[in-house]
């Protein structure tokens, strides 16, 4: 996979603990990466980092702390960094909104700071968001040229963020520099809404509905007629992955910003998403509570991700009720059999990847 790119190279994580860098840390441990990571401790109880009993070089810590994320990436010495370390939900940054920015902006500034000052890091990928671009409510998929921005703390954190990375590749890291004056090549990624198992983050669609679930009482849904791009955790993290690949190969057409989200079917409202969940779980059952608090939200969000397909060869795997029917069998082993199947279903996976014949998992 990945032309083998990830075999004993050092591969640094931030946000190791959350949901997805879990994920990303068990699939590069599975790739044969010498992982290292810098997070707080695990958000939840129970988690899916702990779970999972994974080994790596993982230091506790806050983003926001300059100088441990500095002293964390030195002692490592990765080969690539990607970084996910953020505060990634609308509602809470309007509780604090500058522990948000301060997070998601100044966070990012750290650990680019610590990668400039630090010798033989190759590539680094900020993961950013869908939520950092200027949203409009069209009906069409923002590009990765369109203008960022955001009426929420997160959203504008987000965009602030992919400001901050620019301005780091423009200044620091320049593409037309490369292995002229520096050997990093710096790239951005946008994904949209992730489900999969073992998210138990508060305030988030699946989470709170498997929770109910297993509850045996109803959900309260608070948007139903919201849109947003809905995929499984794994396709954007083989989007990473495959990005990074391309950096590490000192590729530097790369070094950009990049969106990895669903097909149009994966562009779906919040009741839509309920009901194909209950396909596969007749335990879900919801009431409509709509939000009194007013905290804008965007009602309408889709990418546009033509860039990866035609650029990457990337595209979904996971499509339509593919991407439920996983979710669902994930919590219901767990909360039925106290049996956690992420390898399992990491390599079922790669296995139908290699059915599609993918360019990252096809020789």
């Amino acid at each position: 996979m990945f032309n083998d790119v990830y075999r004993k190279q050092k591969v640094f994580v931030t946000g190791n603990t959350g949901f997805k860098g879990s994920w990303l840390v068990l699939w590069l441990s599975n790739l044969g990466a010498h992982v290292g990571g810098y997070a707080l401790e695990p958000p939840t109880q129970p988690n899916h980092y702990d779970l999972l009993a994974l080994s790596s070089d993982s230091v506790r810590g806050d983003i926001r702390d300059a100088a441990k994320v500095r002293g964390a990436v030195q002692s490592f010495k990765p080969d690539i960094v990607f970084h996910l370390a953020a505060q990634s939900l609308v509602r809470r940054s309007y509780r604090d909104p500058a522990g948000t920015f301060t997070t998601n902006v100044m966070g990012t500034v750290n650990v680019l700071e610590a990668c400039r000052q630090t010798e033989g890091v190759k590539a680094i990928v900020n993961v950013s968001s869908d939520k950092c671009y200027e949203n409009q409510e069209w009906i069409w998929g923002y590009r990765e040229a369109d203008p960022v921005g955001g009426h929420d703390p997160y959203s504008a954190s987000k965009g602030c963020a992919e400001i901050t990375t620019a301005c780091y590749r423009r200044s620091f890291f320049p593409v037309q520099e490369y292995q002229k004056t520096h050997q990093c090549l710096v790239a951005s990624v946008r994904a949209g809404n992730v489900i999969g198992g073992g998210d138990w983050g508060e305030d988030r669609l699946v989470p709170d509905i498997m929770r109910a679930a297993h509850r045996n009482v109803k959900v309260l849904i608070r948007n139903p007629q919201a849109t947003r791009p809905w995929q499984h955790v794994l396709e954007p993290l083989a989007g990473y992955l495959l990005l990074g690949q391309q950096l590490l190969e000192g590729k530097q057409a790369f070094a950009g910003a990049w969106n990895f989200g669903p097909d149009d079917q994966g562009h779906k409202r919040v009741l839509a998403v309920v009901q194909d969940l209950q396909n596969f779980w007749s335990a879900i059952d919801f009431r409509i509570a709509l939000d009194e608090k007013k905290d804008h939200e965007a009602h309408l969000l889709k990418l546009d991700c033509s860039k990866a397909r035609a650029q990457l060869g990337w595209r979904p795997v996971w499509s339509g009720p593919a991407m439920f029917e996983k979710t669902v069998h994930w919590y219901r082993e767990f909360y039925e059999s106290k049996r956690v199947c992420s390898r399992e279903q990491l390599a079922e996976y790669i296995h139908d990847a290699q059915q599609k014949s993918l360019s990252w998992v096809v020789p």
